[in-house]
């Protein structure tokens, strides 16, 4: 339970309230360490994809075998920015494989996408010098939970709720959100914005929004000079984890987050902003003040891969199709455990990332009580009420869907799935 410490700053409340990804957080670790029989289907680790394994292990043991290499890795700070061969690397792979105008000044390291964010959000929204203050723009929600506290101001968001379609028919039981772009131009002119940003593939829903929406949204923040910030922890250009046509996107206005931490590498915290160089060179700074230097470890391991292109050749030989084997594995599992109890259920289509987005529309209680009752029968998911921040009117919806991953072995899923049907037939109406 979170307790006031009125000694605190105010800063220091904002970031030791009742923050969910805290939370989350929380319950995984301790439930890893604590209750090793417990059904993960909570958290957003990885899998272990032996094919990937492989190649770090591979990668590493390069490094041990080149002694200064490794002792470089290991002994020295790299700047604020980043590695410079690793920053120099990288654009020269963008723009010779996309024909992007970047350079290595275009490229910012970061400890983790989480840092990135935190770190753009308080540099373009909140109070401005002129005393206004201005919003980032989520134009679909529900949206990533690691957003939701990062910002050192309250009211930070503002949300558009989404169009909710069935592109197989509603006999499918797969539903899509798709971007309500009346809505999106209405929050643009009622509110002061400083950019949009959208995670793509979105978490927690599995949902892509489309290479059409994508220039949609470049056109908007063109038109009103701010920028378009697309999060692709799980996309394009890599690690690629997608299960649809979509385009890698960069614009003039645009920020581009990516990471290694879907590739296999999340405990090297690496993340990777591409940009305009005067936002690059800030988030540099801003990482100085916060951090003085990010882990070499990640830019080292990674390297070579960027250097000649393989890092983009992961995603489609290796993730996606481990991936979506077990999105289709866990969807069979879902369809017998709910329509086995004639339950009413919907998931949201599986575009790509590692999760489930499971809509149950006649629960009787809220996803925060039900993600309780599961988690005495040994079962974590995440509640959805943790993704629907930033909006200005209350949704029933927003209190009937579970994230789920699918990242877990599959027998785990499948047991996870069973009881989560047999819980919500206890809690429907």
């Amino acid at each position: 339970m979170t307790q006031s410490h009125p000694e605190f700053s105010v800063f220091g409340q904002k970031l030791t309230g009742d923050i969910g990804i805290y939370g989350l957080m929380e319950d995984l670790g301790r439930a890893m360490t604590t209750h090793p029989d417990m059904l993960m289907l909570g958290g957003g680790n990885p899998a272990a994809v032996p094919a990937m394994q492989q190649i770090f292990r591979e990668r590493m043991e390069e490094l041990l075998a080149d002694g200064s290499a490794f002792d470089r890795m290991l002994g020295n700070y790299d700047p604020p920015q980043g590695n410079p061969r690793f920053q120099q690397s990288m654009a020269d792979m963008l723009s010779r494989t996309y024909g992007w105008d970047v350079a290595a000044e275009n490229i910012a390291i970061t400890a983790g996408g989480q840092s990135a964010f935190f770190f753009l959000f308080n540099l373009l929204a909140g109070p401005q010098s002129d005393g206004s203050h201005k919003k980032i723009l989520l134009p679909l929600c529900p949206e990533y939970i690691g957003y939701c506290d990062q910002g050192l101001t309250e009211d930070m968001f503002v949300a558009c709720r989404p169009r909710i379609t069935w592109p197989k028919g509603e006999a499918s039981r797969e539903f899509k959100y798709t971007i309500d772009f009346e809505a999106v131009e209405t929050a643009l002119q009622e509110h002061n914005v400083a950019a949009i940003a959208v995670s793509r593939p979105t978490n927690p829903t599995g949902n892509v929004i489309t290479d059409d929406e994508v220039r949609r949204l470049a056109a908007l923040v063109e038109q009103h000079g701010i920028y378009l910030i697309l999060d692709n922890a799980y996309g394009v250009p890599f690690p690629g984890v997608v299960f649809t046509d979509a385009s890698p996107y960069y614009g003039p206005s645009t920020i581009l987050t990516l990471s290694l931490s879907k590739l296999g590498l999340p405990g090297t915290r690496t993340g990777i902003v591409v940009g305009d160089a005067h936002i690059m060179y800030a988030l540099g700074q801003m990482n100085g003040i916060a951090g003085l230097a990010n882990n070499n470890i990640g830019q080292q391991m990674s390297l070579p891969w960027i250097e000649d292109g393989r890092i983009l050749q992961f995603g489609e030989q290796i993730l996606r199709p481990y991936y979506q084997e077990r999105s289709n594995e866990a969807l069979s599992f879902l369809r017998d455990a709910f329509d086995s109890r004639n339950l009413n259920w919907a998931v949201h289509a599986s575009e790509g990332a590692f999760f489930h987005w499971l809509w149950l529309p006649e629960l009787s209680i809220p996803t925060r009580k039900f993600y309780e009752r599961l988690k005495q029968r040994n079962v974590l998911v995440v509640p959805g009420e943790y993704f629907f921040f930033g909006m200005q009117s209350d949704w029933p919806h927003s209190q009937q869907c579970l994230r789920l991953s699918f990242a877990q072995p599959a027998e785990k899923v499948k047991k996870a799935l069973d009881i989560i049907a047999d819980e919500a037939q206890q809690n429907s109406r």
